[in-house]
């Protein structure tokens, strides 16, 4: 599946904005997705996460938890992530990833993620 990433851009703290994957050439619903972020000389690490048999079952790193919300929407084979409240630490270059092999145990991982879009930056000033 091929990934394409949008909707970075520059956002005052406390502002909002929302990222979004749209994925092709691939049965979208037969993959997990998975948003990953990565701040200047940082490694990539996981922010959210949505399982392909439930999405109901949505994964967040502690420090977004109740601030940003992962959805999938299956007939347009997109992944959205919409960011609520952000913070300057939000700063980063946005990434979506899909696997149709990870488990709960491993969604946090970048390995265990095959495809992955091109990025998109998100500036939080304050």
């Amino acid at each position: 599946v091929q990934l394409q990433a949008s909707g970075g851009g520059l956002v005052q703290a406390g502002g909002s904005l929302r990222v979004s994957c749209a994925a092709s050439g691939g049965t979208f619903s037969g993959y997990t997705m998975g948003w990953f972020r990565q701040a200047p000389g940082k490694e990539r690490e996981f922010v959210a996460g949505i399982f392909r048999w439930n999405i109901n079952n949505l994964y967040y790193k502690d420090s977004v938890k109740g601030r940003f919300t992962i959805s999938r929407d299956v007939a347009r084979k997109t992944v959205y992530l919409q960011m609520n409240s952000l913070k300057p630490e939000d700063t980063a270059v946005y990434y979506c990833a899909a696997s149709s092999r990870v488990i709960l145990s491993t969604l946090r991982l970048s390995s265990s993620y095959d495809s992955w879009g091109q990025g998109t930056l998100v500036t939080v000033s304050s």
